[in-house]
């Protein structure tokens, strides 16, 4: 599984990205998560509001910091 979360560094950025990891590791599903800064790469998923959530190159999230429940059931159903 490939998750990518989109952001510049902001607070919610982080925030998304830490739920992402503690997620991963309740519910032990092994993942490359990968923290993309880059302003350019970022655009070029279509999102213009960050943070942003990319699960196997699908665009989950942007804009938002979702609840962890919403997070887990993106996961899952990506599994």
């Amino acid at each position: 599984m490939e998750i990518k979360v989109l952001g510049t560094g902001c607070k919610k950025c982080k925030e998304l990205d830490k739920l992402v990891r503690e997620i991963l590791d309740e519910i032990n599903v092994p993942a490359n998560v990968e923290k993309v800064e880059d302003v350019a790469k970022i655009v070029q998923y279509g999102v213009m509001l960050t943070p942003g959530l990319v699960i196997n190159g699908k665009i989950k999230v942007s804009g938002r910091v979702p609840s962890k429940a919403d997070i887990k059931k993106m996961i899952e159903e990506e599994r």
